[in-house]
C-alpha cells in the first residue's frame, strides 16, 4: 500500500512507523524545513503509552525520558503552597507514564523510522485529487505522486483538512485560552526546580518551569485570552501578560528568547463527526485536537496511528479500514475532549475561590483511596485496553 503522510509530528511519524511495520510504502512531507525544536515537557500515559509499548518505542522514550519527583504549586514569594509525589500519578496511570519533552518524542519517533519511510522536510502538498479509489498530490517541489491513502496529521491548524473538508472554523473550538512554551539558560533557577514541575499558584495566567538535563529550564505558560488571534509579538505579549506572577518569572521573562524560539498557539479542540473523505483520513489534532486541558494530545496520536495500523493488518480493504477506525476511535478521543473542557477550572483558576479549592484537592490526594479519583481524572472513568479498542468486538 502505498501512503503520503502530511505532517512530521508526533502523529505522522507514529502512523508512518506503524505503516512500514506493515510493509507499506511511505512518504512524509513537512512544510517545515527541520526537525522543530520548540515545545514543552508533556506526561506521556494511557492509550499512547500502551500503543508505544507494543510499538517498541517505550525503551526508547524512557531513555528520553525524565524522572519527576513531584509537582507543586507556588506562591508570588516562593512559597510552596501544594505538592504531590509524582508516584501518585504514576499509580493513578498504572505505572505507565514517562514524562519527556514534546520534541524528544518526535526524536524517538523520527529515529523508529529512518531508512524505513521517506521523509521530507521543506514540502508541502500543493493539489489534492481525491478519489475512491486512491488520491494524487501535486507537492511544493513539482512532485506528483499517486497513492491508496493521503493521511493528514498536519496539527490542529491542518491544510489537509481545509483543502478537504473546509475551513478551520467549522470544526474549531476556541477554549479561551492561550499557551507558550521555550527554553532558556539560568543555573539557579534551574537548581530550584531540577527535581520536579513548578507551577505559579495564581489565576487566569499561570507560569510553569521544569529542569532539563542539559542545564536549561523549560518554561511552559498558559493564560486567559477571549480573543483567538495571536499577537504579533510572542514575546512582547508573555513579557507582559506575566509580569506580575512573582517567585521566579520576573527572571524567566527576562530570558525569553525571540519569537522563531518561542512555541505559542491558542487553546482548542478540534470536534469532527467524520474523519474520512474518500482515500483521505485525519489523524492525532487535525482530526481530534484535545487541547493542553485535556491531556493525552501526544498519547492519543500514538495511539490512534496503533489502532489505524491493526484495522489495517486485519482487513486488508482500505475502505472498511478506515470507516471501522473512525467508529472505534471516535468515541475515545470524544470523551476525552469532555474532560478536557470540565477540567478547564483545575487547568486554570479563574478566582482565588478556585486556587484554594485546588490547593486541598491537591492536598487530599495524599490520603488513601483517592487514587482511583485521580486515575479517572487522568484517563477516563471507564479504561479499555488499546487493543480492545483496536481489535474488539465492542
Amino acid at each position: 500500500m502505498r501512503t503520503v503522510v502530511v505532517g512530521a509530528g508526533i502523529a505522522g511519524l507514529a502512523v508512518a512507523h506503524r505503516l512500514a511495520e506493515l510493509g507499506a510504502q511511505v512518504t512524509v512531507v513537512e512544510k517545515a524545513p527541520g526537525p522543530r525544536h520548540q515545545g514543552y515537557m508533556i506526561d506521556f500515559f494511557g492509550p499512547g503509552y500502551e500503543a508505544a509499548q507494543r510499538m517498541g518505542l517505550l525503551p526508547r522514550l524512557r531513555e528520553l525520558g525524565y524522572h519527576v519527583q513531584r509537582f507543586s504549586y507556588v506562591d508570588d514569594r516562593g512559597e510552596v503552597r501544594a505538592s504531590m509525589d509524582y508516584q501518585r500519578f504514576e499509580k493513578a496511570a498504572s505505572g505507565g507514564i514517562v514524562s519527556i519533552m514534546r520534541p524528544d518524542l518526535e526524536r524517538a519517533l523520527r529515529e523508529a523510522v529512518a531508512d524505513r519511510v521517506d521523509l521530507r522536510y521543506g514540502t508541502s502538498v500543493t493539489d489534492i485529487d481525491n478519489r475512491s479509489d486512491g488520491v494524487s498530490v501535486v507537492l511544493s517541489d513539482g512532485t506528483t505522486m499517486d497513492a491508496d491513502l493521503l493521511i493528514g496529521a498536519d496539527g490542529i491548524h491542518s491544510a489537509t483538512r481545509t483543502a478537504i473538508f473546509g475551513p478551520e472554523h467549522t470544526y474549531l473550538r476556541y477554549l479561551g485560552l492561550h499557551t507558550a512554551a521555550y527554553v532558556f539558560d539560568d543555573p539557579t533557577i534551574h537548581a530550584q526546580v531540577a527535581d520536579g514541575f513548578f507551577l505559579t499558584d495564581s489565576v487566569d495566567a499561570q507560569m510553569g518551569f521544569y529542569g532539563l538535563r542539559d542545564g536549561r529550564v523549560a518554561a511552559f505558560t498558559v493564560h486567559r485570552a477571549p480573543d483567538p488571534a495571536l499577537p504579533a509579538d510572542p514575546r512582547a505579549a508573555i513579557r507582559h501578560t506575566y509580569r506580575d506572577l512573582g517567585w521566579l518569572t520576573p527572571t524567566a521573562l527576562a530570558e525569553c528568547p525571540e519569537a522563531s524560539e518561542i512555541y505559542y498557539d491558542q487553546v482548542a479542540q478540534i470536534e469532527m463527526r467524520q474523519w474520512v473523505d474518500g482515500r483521505v483520513l485525519l489523524l492525532g489534532d487535525s482530526a481530534y485536537a484535545v487541547s493542553l486541558l485535556a491531556g493525552q494530545g501526544a498519547s492519543l496520536a500514538v495511539a490512534g496511528a496503533y489502532v489505524l495500523g491493526r484495522q489495517l493488518a486485519e482487513s486488508g480493504d482500505v475502505d472498511r479500514s478506515l470507516a471501522e477506525f473512525v467508529r472505534r476511535w471516535h468515541p475515545v478521543v470524544t470523551e476525552r475532549q469532555r474532560i478536557g473542557r470540565r477540567g478547564a477550572g483545575w487547568f486554570l483558576p479563574a478566582s482565588r475561590t478556585q486556587v484554594r479549592l485546588r490547593r486541598l484537592a491537591v492536598k487530599a490526594m495524599r490520603l488513601p483511596g483517592l487514587d482511583r479519583w485521580l486515575g479517572t481524572a487522568l484517563i477516563g472513568k471507564n479504561h479499555t485496553p488499546i487493543d480492545t479498542i483496536a481489535i474488539g468486538t465492542a
